[in-house]
């Protein structure tokens, strides 16, 4: 399971690095999977609607009325019909890479279950909603696909009578089945929704819209795949007939040859285990899960910082309890922390400068706390030998700290870059425990905990409480984010660094307040 992870991970590294150049990490669209899948489900229903309106479900004239769009209004009804089945092949795409990818990524351990377990069902919704589309227009194929999936359905002993036999001969049906039809293809996407909504409970800030000029760029490919190969039907369905020549849509119907080679049975078997094995994978194998964040409410003040930059929600203000002057105090749930640490940097008593008291802050993390993060700060300055010396705080998911560490560099892991509190930047340049400070994580756009690079760089930028003083060098602070393929690029970029600090005045000759707050200019994005 670990080699399929890694081996996945490489492969959307590469694609990460392949797309960033020509749409920037904003617009890549695989740090945009889940957004791109919510735009499509939302154009599928748009257009769907339309379509429904001409729609006749008559089973005499619903083919008729299919045709009828698709060649007498080919100008909108049936560009619109293709757009439809364009974007519900897009939405197919985007919803297996965004598997692949938060699977890659071991997204889904932890407290991340619950997404990715309410994200199972939505596998199935999706090609429900798919499959009774395609019985909608009743061509040959949509024969065929009838065909297979009753005589698959009857297998299962919840039905009264054989679903089948409906399609046995051409008087079997009427009206009623399709008026049945078209309610279960309106109500299986409304289901969808719904489950979505589910999906996304435990994320805070979830984007569910991608950026504006990806969705207009995606759009105008939609359009114009449209208008180039416009989606048509096969012959009308005759049940006095085998179907013979069939073009199928393989993002939904690339399973439908296994019913001609395997059984229906043999079909439902594999279909379980490949179920229960996405609803067991997080637990495949078990995770040792860290310790959950710790409040102290005798350094709280209810400031609310850690609840509005966590990402999963884990932390909630609540009513005070201790009786102190503040209206509210911070309070963790274990069910849905993930020990990032980037509730304890958002604190504001986070400071590493205390000497004469012991080293608290209002929440903090078990392992590693604050106090041991001080600790380890002074054990890495103590191995720098001469300068220009550079202390690195880096990610552990990203490029791990062996890999950073050489003459005249020390790295300093962290849970994500986003525990690290920007008073240690203050503190490590103030007490000259090093010459400068580089800062490194997740590539941006593949933060492991989501928020961490952005919440790092808007309060190192000044954007964000706790902001990073303005008394801090900016030209003694750089940052670079990259994945685990990027060591040697990374390594360049620190070295770049310890050279533009070479040709700086040394740090007896720093100022207490830098003239500028410009961004660094080495490693800087």
């Amino acid at each position: 399971m670990g080699q399929i992870k890694r081996l996945l991970r490489s492969v959307f590294a590469a694609l990460d690095r392949a797309f960033d150049r020509p749409f920037g990490p904003a617009w890549n669209p695989f740090h945009n999977l889940g957004a791109l899948g919510f735009f499509y489900y939302w154009i599928v229903a748009v257009s769907g609607i339309y379509l429904y309106i001409g729609f006749d479900t008559g089973v005499e004239r619903v083919y008729a009325s299919i045709e009828r769009l698709t060649h007498v209004q080919w100008y909108l009804g049936g560009v619109l019909r293709s757009f439809h089945r364009y974007a519900s092949d897009a939405l197919v795409v985007m919803m297996l890479l965004h598997l692949a990818r938060e699977f890659a990524y071991d997204r889904l351990r932890g407290v991340r279950w619950f997404s990715w377990i309410t994200g199972v069902p939505v596998l199935w919704l999706v090609y429900a909603s798919g499959i009774t589309g395609y019985w909608l227009v009743w061509d040959e194929l949509a024969q065929y696909i009838a065909v297979a999936t009753t005589e698959w359905l009857d297998t299962l002993p919840i039905f009264g009578e054989p679903i089948a036999r409906n399609f046995l001969a051409r008087d079997s049906l009427d009206d009623r089945f399709f008026t049945l039809l078209i309610f279960l293809h309106i109500a299986v996407p409304l289901i969808l929704l719904f489950v979505l909504w589910l999906h996304l409970q435990r994320i805070t800030k979830p984007r569910i819209n991608p950026p504006r000029g990806l969705a207009v760029g995606t759009t105008v490919m939609l359009l114009a795949l449209s208008l180039a190969y416009p989606a048509v039907s096969h012959a009308p369905a005759d049940l006095a007939k085998v179907p013979g020549l069939l073009h199928l849509d393989w993002f939904y119907l690339a399973w439908y040859p296994l019913f001609d080679l395997l059984s229906y049975k043999t079909m439902w078997g594999v279909a379980g285990v490949l179920t229960l094995g996405l609803v067991a994978m997080p637990w495949l194998p078990p995770l040792r899960r860290a310790k959950a964040a710790v409040v102290d409410l005798d350094h709280c003040n209810g400031c609310g910082r850690c609840a509005a930059d966590c990402p999963y929600g884990a932390v909630a203000m609540v009513p005070r309890t201790d009786g102190r002057p503040f209206a509210q105090q911070a309070a963790v749930s274990d069910s849905l922390c993930v020990s990032c640490g980037i509730c304890m940097a958002a604190c504001p008593t986070s400071m590493p400068f205390r000497r004469t008291s012991e080293l608290a802050t209002g929440i903090d993390l078990p392992d590693p706390s604050l106090r041991d993060l001080r600790e380890r700060v002074h054990e890495a300055a103590n191995a720098l030998g001469p300068g220009p010396r550079v202390m690195v705080f880096g990610c552990d998911h990203a490029v791990p700290a062996t890999a950073i560490a050489a003459d005249g560099v020390a790295a300093v892991g962290l849970p994500c870059i986003g525990a690290l509190p920007p008073s240690f930047i203050d503190y490590v340049l103030s007490r000259r425990l090093a010459d400068g400070v580089f800062l490194t994580g997740c590539r941006e756009g593949t933060c492991n905990n989501r928020f961490g690079l952005r919440w790092t760089e808007a309060r190192v930028d000044g954007l964000r409480d706790p902001r990073l003083r303005k008394r801090v060098p900016r030209e003694r602070v750089a940052r670079c984010w990259a994945d685990h393929q990027e060591a040697s690029h990374l390594a360049a970029e620190i070295e770049a660094f310890r050279r533009a600090l070479s040709a700086l005045p040394g740090p007896d000759a720093t100022p207490p307040v830098a003239a500028s707050a410009s961004h660094a200019p080495v490693g800087a994005p």
